[in-house]
């Protein structure tokens, strides 16, 4: 078991950065960073734009503050906004990328939910827009996962848990990778 926090919850109904990055992300009048988010298995998050999709694998994105602030570091320029990445949970205290193809459990207080991520979330060159010239480089390997809940339940932003953490065996990884 590991505690970590969770630092914001981003349920977007939109997806804000598509097109080209050099005419901006489009607007949304609506408040996305959330301070508890409705996890439904095998769905996502309830009210986002990849709830319920035939993206199920990929439908939790989770990033570490900690990239975010190396990328401060890397650049030299900041301070830049963790949900800037636009990823549903942003963390604290967690190695979240070394979660990759692994399946492991979160519990915020509120009951654990257990995940599958089968793939990083590789950054996109939206990255040099929302916080500077490369940004999309230097978040290579560092711009968290993408993963599937397993389990329901709500998660909430502050003190939290990690349990369970199972690597996903090759075999299954190419056997859901080619589903």
């Amino acid at each position: 078991m590991q505690d970590f926090e969770i630092v914001s919850l981003v349920v977007s109904p939109l997806h804000r950065y598509e097109g080209r990055p050099a005419n901006g992300p489009a607007a949304y009048p609506g408040v996305e960073e959330v301070d508890s988010a409705v996890i439904r298995a095998h769905k996502g998050l309830l009210g986002d734009r990849y709830f319920g999709t035939k993206f199920t694998f990929a439908s939790v994105t989770i990033i570490s503050e900690e990239a975010i602030l190396e990328l401060e570091g890397t650049l030299g320029v900041g301070p830049f906004d963790p949900v800037l990445a636009r990823r549903n949970i942003v963390t604290r205290g967690l190695d979240v990328d070394a979660l990759a193809r692994t399946t492991f459990t979160i519990n915020a207080g509120h009951g654990p939910i257990e995940f599958r991520s089968m793939t990083p979330a590789n950054p996109c060159a939206w990255m040099n827009e929302v916080f500077a010239p490369g940004a999309h480089q230097a978040l290579r390997g560092h711009g968290g996962i993408r993963s599937e809940p397993l389990a329901s339940g709500i998660l909430r932003v502050g003190p939290a848990t990690i349990t369970d953490i199972v690597p996903i065996p090759p075999e299954e990884f190419r056997r859901q990778v080619l589903m």
